[in-house]
């Protein structure tokens, strides 16, 4: 997945009421930049931390900024939550991964019951068809990708559904996109969120598939770079 391009480099200030950044620029200018990422962040959104901005024209978006990286240590962190659904489509439509092949049709956001909608549904000629959700990580615990880092009663609810899916004889997968490169495992962090491990663990039983992978980061683009085995 191709970054936007120019990203303009700076220095995180604060992150505050979720989703705001101030970031002073490399010029000197103190911006707010949209935080798409609702997570805690731990360990990233800390001040002073190198940061990578894109800028939109569009009139229509209250902030122009949008944050995009963070530097952690080495690495590179991409703390956009817009991103793990189209790395994932770029993996579905190279063949990436070995749950997902020989799909005839792919479609976004399928609406599945009370309004609840997942990210993908592809569909075959010889089988049912193959729901997924996708979760983006950009926390690493002991050299984990770890899940979530806050409480998540829409994750639950997302594997509750994929757990019904199965039952009932569809595909049902759950991907996690871990959008840093130094990590080497997965792992639910069940002292976070202890309701959405079992879940977890209750979905696998069923019959959801469960997936997780690193992705290859640099200031241009975001590539997926292998598969991390569950811890």
């Amino acid at each position: 997945m191709r970054l936007r391009k120019p990203l303009h480099p700076g220095v995180l200030r604060k992150r505050y009421k979720r989703f705001l950044a101030d970031v002073e620029l490399a010029d000197g200018r103190l911006v707010t930049a949209h935080c798409a990422d609702p997570g805690r962040l731990p360990g990233l959104a800390v001040p002073g931390a190198p940061v990578w901005l894109s800028h939109h024209d569009d009139p229509k978006r209250k902030l122009a900024w949008t944050l995009e990286l963070i530097a952690q240590g080495e690495a590179l962190v991409a703390v956009n939550s817009q991103n793990p659904n189209r790395i994932a489509r770029e993996g579905f439509e190279a063949g990436r991964f070995a749950f997902a092949t020989g799909w005839t049709e792919l479609l976004r956001e399928p609406r599945i019951e009370n309004g609840t909608r997942l990210d993908f549904v592809l569909a075959y000629r010889d089988r049912p068809p193959l729901y997924v959700e996708v979760k983006g990580i950009t926390w690493k615990r002991d050299g984990l990708a770890v899940f979530p880092d806050a409480p998540t009663v829409r994750g639950r609810r997302h594997l509750r559904t994929l757990e019904r899916l199965a039952g009932e004889g569809f595909g049902a997968a759950l991907l996690f996109i871990a959008q840093r490169r130094d990590v080497e495992g997965f792992a639910p962090a069940a002292d976070i969120d202890p309701a959405y491990a079992e879940a977890l663990a209750s979905a696998r039983a069923a019959g959801v598939i469960v997936r997780a992978w690193r992705c290859a980061i640099n200031l241009c683009e975001i590539l997926l770079d292998t598969e991390l085995p569950p811890v």
